[in-house]
């Protein structure tokens, strides 16, 4: 292992060898590739750690000697936390330009609906699934985003939290996007009722599981065990089954082609969510110290969460049965989202 500042006990150049100490690149850690990517380039070591290169301990401490960031704050244990690289490789440049080509695809079909007078067009009774559904699951996607929020502060490295805060930003942003789009249509339907959606969320019983499901994730204090149970639990249980099992699949069936490509860009932030989140718990459960203990505390969590979800889940089910028109049931969906589940925790060999 090469030698680094703290192990040779001086700071000085020149006192210790790393990866391309030797060059003029100036890059002091171990590129998972070949060469080294943008994306590690600007995050690998971005935050500091004594145990790497801070020979005097942390710069800055709390009052009570703790240091800005501890590895305890998850029961998760790893022997090289700093090993994790996101599959998706966002860091802030390609994070806002990603955000920023959504917004412009979501406003310009918006735009386009009410221009043509599509949201009149829609099914009556689909106005209704729209004004109380969608408008109460915006709640849950600003939950969700909310928890990722406060739990990317905790995580150990630079990658932890980059993965953490651009999937936290991705349900604010959809969240706000369904907000916009909700009162869009809502100028071009007589009726609407724009605290329809809040009613239902705070009142409605259908969605009382997915709320005790989501406080359940923001009250732990264990920033893994946000990120896992949104991920690897809700999303493939609640999340999926409710934008593409129904949202996505019902809309046309109800003369509304304008929900979908609203929602659809949710399906591909999930799609990166997942692949980070599966790299980083795969590392943790075949960790060469930890594993064991590990797989023991994710199986734990599955046995809090996973109830939780599926309780939410099966609360949705009358949603199925209000639309003129069904093209789907909700025990299909329900099977593909067991599938689903069983699928990643497969991955992980958590089944």
């Amino acid at each position: 292992m090469p030698a680094i500042s703290s192990s040779v006990g001086s700071g000085a150049a020149g006192a210790a060898i790393f990866a391309d100490s030797d060059s003029r690149k100036y890059r002091y850690f171990q590129p998972r590739g070949q060469r080294a990517t943008h994306y590690e380039d600007v995050t690998v070591d971005v935050q500091p750690d004594p145990e790497r290169y801070l020979i005097q301990n942390w710069i800055i401490e709390f009052a009570d000697g703790n240091g800005a960031y501890m590895k305890d704050y998850t029961r998760a244990l790893s022997s090289n936390w700093h090993a994790f690289r996101a599959p998706d490789q966002e860091w802030e440049r390609t994070h806002y330009q990603r955000q920023s080509r959504i917004e412009t695809m979501v406003q310009s079909v918006i735009a386009n609906a009410r221009k043509s007078g599509a949201p009149r067009a829609f099914d009556r009774v689909w106005q209704k699934v729209l004004m109380n559904h969608l408008g109460a699951w915006k709640h849950a996607e600003f939950g969700l985003g909310t928890s990722l929020m406060q739990a990317q502060r905790y995580g150990y490295t630079q990658m932890i939290n980059n993965a953490t805060l651009t999937n936290s930003s991705y349900k604010l942003r959809l969240a706000q996007d369904i907000t916009l789009y909700l009162a869009e249509i809502g100028m071009e339907i007589e009726g609407w009722d724009d605290g329809a959606g809040k009613e239902h969320w705070l009142n409605d019983p259908i969605w009382q599981g997915t709320r005790e499901a989501i406080e359940t994730i923001m009250g732990t204090s264990d920033y893994l065990e946000q990120y896992f149970a949104i991920n690897l639990v809700f999303e493939p249980l609640v999340g999926e089954l409710f934008r593409s099992g129904f949202l996505m699949r019902v809309a046309a069936a109800n003369n509304d082609f304008v929900t979908p490509p609203v929602i659809s860009a949710a399906e591909a932030d999930y799609e990166r969510n997942l692949a980070n989140a599966i790299d980083l718990m795969y590392l943790l459960v075949n960790d060469e110290k930890h594993a064991e203990h590990n797989r023991s505390l994710f199986k734990a969590w599955l046995t809090i969460h996973r109830p939780l979800a599926e309780k939410a889940a099966r609360g949705l089910q009358p949603i199925w049965s209000e639309p003129h028109s069904k093209p789907v049931s909700f025990e299909d969906v329900r099977a593909q989202s067991e599938e689903r589940i069983t699928q990643i925790l497969g991955e992980l060999g958590l089944n």
